[in-house]
């Protein structure tokens, strides 16, 4: 790109030069180039004048009318104290690039809000005074969102703000748009600190503060200030304290409501159309350079036209690659003879994201040594999702998969030991092979639910209204020299998504085939198939 040079552009040049950042500012402010604006009265009325600034009628959000009942439950657990749960803000990926915005996991699920409308912003659960006409009828809190205001054309910021000037961003929701989306009373995130600080003391009938403390430091920081400014100032009290706060949302969620389990379901099918295209896509990237990432870009692709994006970096692992449980760098050949180990999941615009996994033979049909060791693995997940009960825990899920691979491997003469002795806690030699663990959460998270207590979480009944994946596999590292050579080098695994009902466990993904039959059939079909 070539530029010319004007006189106008030397005059313009001298004059920003005049508020140009100093030499003891730092450095991202002294050489990031957005700050080079015209800086002139007569630029700013002319960028604040001549536009349409029609509103648009803002409907209320669908998650809004499960809102109330989430926020009631949250302020039942800490009466007569304030909550602060901030959305975050964007993280710098690199100089002056941020990541893509995506708001704190208790902020979506507390205000109903997905995407990318509020970063910076701040719910307040107010506790009210206990005499009100609204305490004694039992309500505990009053809800109020922190927001930026638009920083629409009517402003200089329309054109200075990077952050939130619609001249850079484009439309968003402010405090209108947000009141009307969430039915929460939104106030200018201005006034967030004096809100805070209101009644909070130590003395009797004051008000104590808990805030999700990792999300956004400065709000933290916010929050520290008033408490030490009023009592609170031993920071071990208030990270427990703040912690507990944390441990209990992530426990509220583990049941979902009937909101979250239809985003779940689109989420899973927004998924089966990813594993589609990547499918059809499969039979010609065979053997070429970074044909795993050439199958990752046809999954992402439908993420991002069906959903927000991915709940989690995608996994390709061909070959070799398959035994390695994180391997997100997807920079392999996918050659033919090989299992291709697939791990992926979309996430929906109200952020709720799928977990599914499957292996696939490359070239469209499994070997017989390919079929007996998936089979293996299919077998192991089924008996998990037998024992996936109301009223059983996970750890039944885990044993009940567990004991199949047990099985298998000594079957097979690759464990050595008696089934009984390595399913012993003072044995576990079947798990070189299986590692990980077989079940978790799923949600707002891909693994949902992680900061819950031991005793609520895999020591905890199983209860309708739960999603948890259940996800076995077989794991023989390429240089595992344990294994017969025959067997190094290939993983596989086998991941759904599961409801658990008060008639007993759903296998939300069962559209998404995985009996060997059916794979071999779903590859051929997509093999056959036009681009989509």
């Amino acid at each position: 790109m070539s530029s010319v040079v004007t006189e106008a552009d030397k005059a313009y040049e001298a004059e920003e030069s005049k508020n140009a950042p100093g030499p003891d500012q730092p450095m991202a402010d002294r050489v990031n180039n957005r700050s080079l604006r015209p800086n002139s009265e007569t630029f700013r009325q002319f960028m604040t004048t001549g536009w349409d600034n029609a509103e648009p009628a803002v409907e209320p959000l669908e998650s809004s009318k499960y809102i109330g009942k989430r926020l009631e439950t949250l302020g039942k657990r800490f009466p007569g104290e304030r909550i602060v749960i901030p959305a975050g803000q964007p993280k710098v990926r690199n100089n002056d690039c941020d990541y893509a915005f995506r708001p704190d996991t208790a902020f979506a699920y507390y205000t109903g809000l997905g995407c990318d409308y509020e970063a910076g912003a701040v719910l307040v659960l107010n506790p009210l005074d206990p005499n009100s006409a609204e305490a004694k009828a039992g309500k505990t809190h009053t809800p109020e969102l922190f927001v930026a205001p638009r920083a629409d054309n009517s402003t200089a910021d329309y054109y200075r703000d990077t952050h939130y000037g619609e001249y850079w961003v484009g439309p968003r929701a402010g405090l209108r748009e947000l009141k009307a989306m969430t039915g929460i009373e939104t106030h200018d995130i201005a006034t967030l600190e004096d809100a805070i600080s209101k009644d909070v003391g130590a003395e009797a009938g004051a008000v104590q503060l808990r805030v999700v403390r990792t999300t956004d430091p400065s709000i933290t920081q916010m929050v520290e200030r008033v408490r030490e400014a009023n009592g609170f100032g031993d920071p071990d009290t208030n990270t427990k304290a703040d912690e507990a706060l944390a441990e209990f949302g992530s426990e509220q969620r583990m049941v979902k409501d009937q909101y979250e389990i239809g985003e779940i379901r689109k989420a899973v099918e927004a998924t089966k159309h990813g594993f589609d295209r990547m499918l059809t896509h499969l039979p010609r990237v065979i053997g070429r350079p970074r044909s795993e990432r050439m199958l990752e870009g046809a999954f992402n692709s439908v993420a991002r036209e069906e959903g927000n994006a991915v709940g989690y970096d995608t996994i390709i692992a061909s070959g070799k690659h398959a035994p390695i449980l994180h391997w997100m760098r997807n920079t392999g050949v996918v050659s033919d003879g090989e299992l291709l180990l697939v791990d992926a999941g979309v996430e929906v615009d109200s952020l709720y994201t799928a977990d599914i996994t499957r292996t696939f033979p490359v070239n469209g049909k499994f070997t017989p040594l390919q079929r007996k060791l998936y089979q293996a693995v299919l077998d192991s997940q089924q008996a998990g999702f037998e024992a996936a009960q109301p009223g059983a825990t996970y750890s039944d899920i885990h044993h009940a998969c567990m004991r199949v691979i047990a099985e298998r491997l000594h079957e097979w003469g690759i464990l050595k030991v008696p089934v009984e002795e390595s399913l012993s806690p003072q044995g576990q030699q079947h798990r070189r092979w299986l590692a990980c663990g077989v079940a978790h959460h799923l949600g707002l998270d891909v693994h949902d639910c992680a900061q819950a207590r031991y005793e609520s979480y895999q020591g905890a009944k199983i209860t309708p209204g739960m999603i948890f994946t259940i996800e076995p596999g077989l794991y023989f590292a390429a240089n595992d020299l344990l294994l017969p050579p025959e067997l190094r080098g290939i993983g596989i695994r086998i991941e759904d998504d599961v409801l658990m009902t008060e008639y007993g466990p759903e296998w939300i993904s069962a559209g998404i085939p995985k009996q060997i039959d059916e794979v071999e059939a779903w590859l051929a079909e997509r093999a056959a198939a036009r681009e989509d």
